[in-house]
């Protein structure tokens, strides 16, 4: 597969986590990455992750950029990236994505993907859900940004924090395309006659 580039956006809700699983699985498989760091995710990755956190992420990217660089090559359609993943992204930075307001080097990359038709992946976390919030992300759903929680895979049986860490993280790099699928997939439980296997849901009546 042909060398890609991707974007990796990290705005200030909690889960910082998923950026490094995320800079990790990209350095993997060879992507070059650009970072672009919110004031708010660096101080939500110091109290999650540890005060070496953002320095560990820059080591595991090809380059980073200030939010407040906005001449910076990832703001201009001309350079050719595979698409771009904002882990965590925060209320306040969909928001300003799904009206188009390119504020800062964060926000205009991520207007950026959407004019040029290239993949945006937007791991919103935020519980409950206003209706701004959902307004917000319907928006940017219809502009063609992917929305995806970072909801757990409990299917799959995750034996830690880091197990659904992970999962999450490869999920996100799947929907860019960019290498061959890295995620763990479901596969259904067969019984002796090989037939998938159901477990029965007892009605109100039978409580």
């Amino acid at each position: 597969m042909t060398e890609a580039r991707v974007i990796l956006g990290v705005s200030g809700a909690s889960g910082a986590a998923l950026s490094l699983a995320i800079a990790r699985n990209l350095s993997v498989q060879g992507i070059e990455v650009d970072l672009v760091v919110s004031p708010a995710a660096n101080l939500t990755l110091a109290q999650e992750c540890g005060e070496g956190a953002l320095e560990e992420l820059r080591h595991l990217v090809t380059r980073h950029h200030a939010t407040t660089d906005v001449g910076a090559s990832i703001a201009s359609g001309s350079v050719p990236v595979a698409g771009m993943i904002v882990a965590p992204c925060s209320m306040r930075t969909l928001a300003a994505i799904s009206l188009g307001l390119d504020d800062n080097l964060l926000t205009r990359a991520a207007s950026v993907q959407l004019k040029e038709r290239r993949p945006l992946v937007l791991l919103t976390r935020e519980a409950p859900l206003t209706l701004a919030h959902l307004r917000n992300m319907t928006s940017a759903t219809e502009m063609g940004a992917v929305i995806m929680p970072p909801v757990p895979a409990f299917y799959l049986g995750p034996r830690d924090q880091n197990d659904i860490i992970e999962q999450i993280a490869a999920r996100a790099i799947d929907c860019l395309g960019v290498c061959k699928p890295i995620a763990k997939q479901w596969h259904p439980i067969e019984n002796e006659s090989h037939e998938i296997a159901v477990t029965m849901v007892p009605s109100k009546g039978d409580w």
